[in-house]
């Protein structure tokens, strides 16, 4: 027998067994988020206590507890402050160039034609595929980690604040042109304010890529620093070290998140507008922006400047290779065949960790998005583990998978699991009421009012959630390659001609790289665009 048990936006009628609503009875309204930590705690004690597993593979809570206390009053608030001290400095040069560039494109239709071609090409490179360069540039000290979280931060903060500025309503600017605002005015009274929801949005995924970014730098290359004191806990076979550290950058996280929707509460108190969809520009009706030889001019300029610096030998050719030892490099590559197996080597493995992750993340969301004693039990804890940033999870994962294909395979699909998760569960959870009565009145079974209703009516979210995953994999894949450099991979490539100084290995990877993400971005998108076009009709 079962009972029926309400869930979010009118989804009533769905079917849960009698033991799983016995379950949920058991502990009050308040102390359901508990159960699941509840039990995650109790089993870890049980298998530690029972040895099912190694103490150096999986430390008691007593351990990690004493662990925590000790590095509590000894240097993890040293080795944070030193990361969070990072953190800062790169937030205010990447948002405060982010800023300048987003306004200068938005704000100017010549300005726009030139900068923004090359800039979105640029940012098709991942962060990460950006650090071998940047490591033989800048060498391992300190304005390594600051250009990582500039190159991490930038990008969100430009394209939003870009949107913002741009999409300004005609209106307000057609009054402002009535009212005879001066240039100056107008900007500051109308366009600024205008554009600021635009801009907190770039800001808060700037923010979370940032500190994303930061604990892949000092995994990488550091000596200090939380991502430092999590590899030489995982190096010393010490987990109960890298426990401790994951804990201290999921309550980071959750406190950066929080107090950004204090801040972003306070600053903006007027309606947010949508913001448009990020394509070139409606302006090129008119012929500026993006047409004739405009778009030409900055790649130009920067391919000049680089011949000019390599063929005067303004910086050393072992670290800058001049373009044409780079064409040569990847016409080589791709004649003896090593760039498109490597290439090919990485999408598979891209493949098989979206593939585990989207499954497991659909499948959650549409549970919790459907059933409200599932969302209460589970949306907790995976919110709290959301907040960790993903690349805290390599020196537990590695400790316990090894380095091989599965590792990797495993690391990507976490990539891909949350926005899955995420976006699914606030699809279904959102749906109209409506669909819910008419299944009733139409007495639809559970498949054909998932079938004909939920599905549907969750397609937009769950296949954004589908795109974010698109690109979380590519990322994550470059990123395991980096971390775990072994069976091969373009990451690994670059990594292997990094240590031999063959920059001009590292940047065809690095082309590569960004050509492939460029690809999956529009593949994301006319998959998102042909799957849900029955909306529009």
């Amino acid at each position: 027998m079962t009972d029926r048990l309400p869930t979010q936006s009118g989804h009533r009628g769905l079917r849960l067994p009698r033991a799983g609503k016995i379950l949920i009875r058991t502990a009050s309204g308040g102390a359901v988020p508990l159960v699941v930590p509840a039990l995650i705690l109790a089993l870890w004690w049980v298998a530690a206590d029972r040895h099912w597993m190694s103490e150096q593979v999986l430390p008691t809570p007593a351990l990690v507890w004493e662990t925590a206390r000790e590095l509590f009053a000894d240097h993890l608030w040293e080795n944070l402050w030193i990361s969070i001290q990072r953190l800062l400095l790169g937030l205010a040069a990447g948002v405060t160039a982010g800023a300048v560039l987003g306004v200068l494109m938005g704000a100017s239709r010549r300005a726009e034609s030139i900068l923004y071609p090359t800039f979105l090409a640029l940012v098709q490179v991942p962060t990460l595929a950006w650090i071998p360069l940047l490591i033989m540039l800048l060498g391992l000290g300190e304005a390594l980690k600051v250009a990582v979280i500039v190159k991490a931060v930038i990008t969100p903060v430009a394209i939003h604040t870009h949107v913002g500025v741009r999409d300004t309503d005609a209106k307000l600017l057609e009054a402002a042109r009535v009212l005879r605002l001066p240039p100056w005015r107008r900007f500051a009274v109308l366009t600024l304010p205008a554009a600021l929801p635009a801009f907190m949005t770039g800001l808060r995924l700037g923010l979370a890529q940032s500190w994303t970014s930061l604990l892949a730098v000092e995994l990488l290359a550091s000596a200090e620093g939380i991502g430092f004191l999590m590899v030489w806990g995982r190096q010393l076979f010490q987990l109960d070290v890298v426990f401790v550290c994951i804990a201290v950058i999921g309550v980071v996280g959750l406190a950066m998140d929080w107090g950004f929707h204090r801040i972003d509460g306070h600053v903006v108190r007027w309606p947010r507008p949508a913001v448009g969809a990020h394509h070139s520009s409606s302006r090129t009706a008119d012929g500026v922006s993006g047409a004739g030889a405009w778009p030409l001019i900055l790649p130009a300029v920067l391919l000049g400047l680089w011949w000019a610096a390599t063929a005067g030998r303004w910086v050393d050719p072992n670290f800058v290779p001049g373009p044409r030892e780079v064409f040569t490099a990847l016409r080589d590559g791709l004649a003896d065949g090593s760039l498109p197996s490597s290439l090919a080597i990485s999408l598979k493995r891209s493949a098989c960790g979206l593939l585990i992750g989207t499954s497991l993340g659909f499948l959650s969301g549409l549970a919790l998005g459907l059933f409200r004693p599932c969302e209460r039990l589970f949306g907790g804890t995976l919110a709290v583990l959301r907040l960790v940033a993903i690349f805290a999870w390599l020196p537990l994962l590695t400790a316990w998978v090894g380095l091989g294909e599965e590792s990797k395979v495993a690391f990507i699909a976490i990539a891909c699991f949350f926005p899955m998760q995420v976006t699914t569960q606030r699809g279904v959870a959102g749906l109209s009421p409506q669909l819910a009565e008419t299944a009733r009145v139409l007495r639809l079974g559970w498949g054909e009012r998932l079938r004909s209703f939920i599905l549907p009516g969750s397609a937009p979210a769950v296949f954004a959630g589908f795109r974010l995953a698109l690109v979380y994999a590519w990322v994550g894949t470059v990123g395991a390659e980096y971390f775990m450099a072994s069976g091969g991979g373009i990451g690994s490539l670059m990594i292997a001609a990094q240590q031999v100084f063959r920059m001009d290995m590292v940047l065809c990877g690095m082309l590569l790289i960004g050509l492939v993400a460029a690809a999956i971005a529009w593949a994301g998108t006319r998959i998102e665009s042909l799957s849900t076009r029955w909306r529009s009709a």
